[in-house]
């Protein structure tokens, strides 16, 4: 169990006597808040360097390891409509062990370049992409001493790492735009379970009163999560094509619609993000809050880059 969930009950209280006092979790909404939060959560504590782990998702490759210390995990399309995960890790929350670790993809590079020179653990790369992470800012991290086979798994689905190490050199995590608020934003609609597809994919979250329990393909995991987002974006052929058929580039610079939920409701919302450098921001569309700044819940995101 994440330690962060232990503390939960503290923070929780916390929270809400600082916004008692006039203050936010996030700051004035201006910024990514002070150094007393995660600029990742919202959570007491700044974040420490970054670890972004390329992470399996399917049928044999579940259980994954260490998705619930994540402070946010993408699901992004691949090859075949099937999906894969991208589990961000703070250095000050890392589990002992992570995967099934797997390839690095185009669509990586573009959401981590919105972070602080992050770390990338993968298995490897199409031949033409890996000389553009090997130039970019992003540290990688692939065929070292910390991977490791399971033998208990079968191949290619059976590649771990121990972390421990992998953001050294690393940045220290930077505002990719995330607010938050221990208040449950006015408007919405209430919502218990949600689904966000992609052509051979489904994520489902259904909220248990506390925080989301997560589904995948229709199968129950062990994974939660205190806020969903599911951006719809654009999705092209990548530059790095492959011989086995269409590889999907899920573009996150630009903008488009979503929604997020939080305790139990949805919130319908516009994402905009204008560069690569650029964090992305999320404004409420529609209702008695529309325009606003949409604030999550303090705590762990899932994100659903969902083919718009």
């Amino acid at each position: 169990m994440d330690s962060r969930r232990v503390l939960g009950a503290g923070v929780a209280g916390l929270l809400v006597v600082a916004l008692a006092a006039g203050c936010s979790s996030s700051g004035d909404g201006s910024d990514g808040g002070d150094s007393s939060t995660s600029v990742l959560t919202g959570e007491p504590g700044a974040a420490g360097r970054v670890l972004a782990v390329k992470i399996d998702n399917v049928g044999a490759a579940r259980p994954q390891t260490g998705l619930n210390s994540a402070d946010l995990v993408y699901g992004i399309e691949v090859e075949g409509g099937l999906s894969r995960l991208m589990a961000v890790f703070d250095s000050d929350h890392l589990p002992g062990t992570i995967g099934p670790v797997r390839s690095a993809r185009e669509t990586d590079l573009q959401i981590l370049a919105q972070y602080d020179r992050p770390a990338l653990a993968f298995s490897g790369a199409q031949s033409k992409l890996l000389p553009v992470l090997e130039d970019s800012d992003i540290v990688a991290r692939t065929g070292t001493s910390a991977f490791f086979r399971n033998p208990d798994r079968p191949a290619p689905h059976n590649e771990y790492i121990h972390p421990e190490g992998l953001t050294d050199g690393a940045g220290e995590a930077k505002d990719i735009g995330l607010r938050f608020a221990a208040k449950t934003p006015s408007g919405g609609t209430a919502n218990t379970t949600t689904t966000a597809s992609m052509p051979h994919a489904r994520f489902t979250f259904t909220w248990d009163g506390k925080r989301y329990t997560v589904a995948l393909d229709g199968g129950k995991s062990p994974w939660t999560t205190d806020n969903v987002i599911v951006q719809r974006v654009k999705v092209k052929e990548s530059r790095f094509r492959s011989r086995t058929g269409f590889v999907p580039f899920s573009q996150t610079v630009g903008s488009g619609t979503g929604v997020v939920l939080r305790d139990g409701r949805s919130y319908a919302v516009r994402w905009s993000r204008p560069s690569d450098s650029a964090g992305t921001t999320y404004t409420r569309d529609g209702g008695s809050g529309s325009g606003t700044t949409m604030r999550l819940h303090p705590g762990r995101t899932w994100i659903v880059l969902e083919p718009a």
